[in-house]
């Protein structure tokens, strides 16, 4: 997963997508997006024996905390929930 986060300065970052449904996403990032600003990020959907597909999305971040492991504690960077109120498929 790809995220763009627009404001004052436009930062890239790589995520890692933990659940997704028809309204919004919650991934992990190191990065840490703004709340409540606007957010594009890319989705690659693999399925066995046929070529990826790529889902560019668009939102708003509506909650940041830090990650958590496996044992509830502390992890290296952050989960983000953001909305889903745009979408298209990118193909290769």
């Amino acid at each position: 997963m790809s995220v763009v986060c627009s404001g004052v300065g436009q930062a890239v970052l790589a995520g890692h997508t933990r659940n997704i449904s028809s309204t919004g996403v919650l991934f992990t990032t190191d990065g840490e997006p703004e709340v409540r600003g606007a957010i594009e990020y890319v989705i690659r959907l693999i399925q066995d024996g046929k070529r990826p597909v790529s889902l560019r999305c668009m939102g708003k971040v509506v909650r940041l905390e830090r990650a958590v492991n496996g044992h509830r504690e502390p992890a290296p960077g952050y989960q983000v929930a953001a909305t889903l109120e745009r979408y298209e498929f990118v193909r290769p």
